[in-house]
């Protein structure tokens, strides 16, 4: 499990790459829920294809460990942000639950559902291949 825990520190790379071409570019022009909504949609496919690779590389020994490796993640992801928000950025707790709110417009939940079982979907599938 420790080698799925280091994978995760990619991710924040990922994450923070994304975050910064969004500011760079289209973050300029659309509005900000809108440019957040594209954001997740960009980081949730280059995410997904860093979970390919580390599944293709490393796979689980079953789909319950690859369930629980997106757990890991997921656990992970929303302690760092939950950090990030209430301690290094000092906004309220409602700025933070804010985030979650999909009636909101706003989409990071779905993207946690993707973190967490992107790790089963790439496993069945690479199953499926192995099968064949």
């Amino acid at each position: 499990m420790f080698r799925y825990v280091l994978a995760w520190i990619p991710m924040l790379v990922i994450a923070v790459a994304n975050g910064a071409f969004r500011q760079l570019t289209f973050g300029k022009v659309m509005s900000e829920p809108h440019a957040h909504q594209l954001s997740t949609l960009i980081g949730s496919f280059w995410i997904g294809a860093f979970i390919w690779l580390v599944v293709h590389t490393w796979p689980p020994s079953s789909g319950r460990q690859a369930l629980l490796v997106g757990v890991v993640w997921v656990l992970l992801t929303v302690a760092f942000e939950t950090f990030m928000g209430l301690v290094l950025q000092h906004r309220p707790i409602q700025d933070v639950l804010y985030e979650y709110d999909l009636s909101a417009g706003r989409v990071w939940t779905l993207f946690l559902i993707w973190l967490g079982v992107a790790p089963w979907i790439f496993f069945r599938i690479r199953q499926g291949q192995n099968a064949a």
